[in-house]
């Protein structure tokens, strides 16, 4: 009762314009606060949460990073979460799913940005249920402070709970994959032009090589959360708004717009990789030819002389006065014959 006094003299402070004060939160815990008709109420422990879930138009939002089983198990009791869905989000390197516990659901997403001209990989955990979202956050990946403040500067939007809070952060999500496509299309297309300019060198295939690998981890990060963001433009989840479908199925269109340059630049290298290899054996076969015939000029005058180095003394024209003369015209005739030859052939 002592509590729940307190919670109603927060709101009556609230509504009354009064500063409200904040709690310093534990290590893992990045963000905790309730709004209620879209409008920031306070900052919360987690302790306070399971309170807080239950009233009328508020929602609970707690954004966590790396936390340890302790809190997981605390943020369990306080909403009452599946024991699975604690394993998993205590355990990073999850692939991205949508799993349905009940009256709440839990949501599995990777992240990517770039940082130092390299793709981080990153790992969120969502929770969503009646009148609460949780973030878990793994790895390097992006902080969504940026999104809790877009949503707190449109009460009208936040109003809607929840579901317009998971849309934040899934969209937000699929945007930062934007810029890691943008940079890696940049140094596709570098490639692609040394591939036409010249044959490429040991080192840049090595660069094609790590493209293709960095283009896949990012596959293999966006094309399951395909199959998660299509699954929100129906209404038969757990306490979906209907009101939202739109904005998910934009989300989707803009997920799928990624696996489709992701296609599309690991096609581009495709081509570039091999159009390099046959580059590379065009221009063996041109270097084999040009050899073949230089070979074939000079079989002439080593076969003649070959066999006038023959050591017999009754050989035509041996002893003929200009028969040495001869000979070196008739070598010759037959060189700068086999030289035409093999330039109308284009192979000289």
């Amino acid at each position: 009762m002592e509590r729940l006094k307190d919670l109603d003299s927060v709101s009556a402070r609230q509504a009354s314009g009064s500063p409200l004060p904040r709690h310093e939160q534990r290590p893992g815990v990045v963000a905790a606060a309730v709004y209620q008709h879209g409008q920031r109420i306070r900052d919360i422990k987690i302790e306070e949460a399971g309170e807080w879930r239950g009233r009328e138009n508020a929602v609970v939002w707690i954004g966590l990073h790396e936390p340890d089983e302790v809190l997981l198990h605390q943020v369990q009791a306080e909403f009452n979460l599946h024991a699975l869905a604690i394993e998993d989000a205590a355990q990073p390197h999850q692939r991205p799913k949508l799993e349905i516990y009940g009256d709440a659901m839990f949501i599995v997403a990777r992240t990517a940005h770039m940082r130092d001209d390299e793709i981080v990989f990153g790992e969120t955990h969502l929770f969503v249920g009646r009148g609460y979202v949780v973030s878990v956050r793994h790895g390097d990946s992006s902080s969504y402070l940026a999104v809790r403040q877009r949503c707190e500067a449109t009460p009208a939007a936040l109003a809607h709970g929840e579901n317009y809070i998971l849309y934040s952060i899934l969209d937000f999500i699929v945007d930062n994959y934007m810029p890691v496509i943008e940079v890696v299309q940049e140094e596709v297309e570098k490639l692609e032009d040394l591939v036409l300019r010249e044959q490429l060198a040991k080192e840049d295939i090595e660069r094609l090589y790590l493209l293709r690998r960095k283009l896949l981890r990012l596959r293999n990060a966006v094309v399951p959360l395909v199959d998660v963001c299509r699954r929100y433009e129906h209404i038969d989840l757990p306490g979906m708004d209907p009101t939202l479908q739109s904005l998910f199925r934009d989300v989707t269109d803009h997920v799928r717009r990624v696996q489709e340059d992701i296609d599309a630049l690991r096609e581009v290298l495709a081509f570039a990789f091999e159009a390099s290899v046959m580059i590379g054996q065009t221009e063996q076969t041109a270097i084999a030819r040009k050899l073949a015939a230089w070979a074939a000029i000079l079989a002439v005058p080593t076969a003649i002389a070959g066999i006038y180095g023959m050591n017999f003394s009754d050989m035509p024209e041996l002893k003929t006065q200009y028969g040495y003369f001869v000979v070196l015209g008739v070598i010759g005739v037959l060189c700068l014959g086999l030289f035409g030859f093999f330039r109308r052939r284009k192979w000289l």
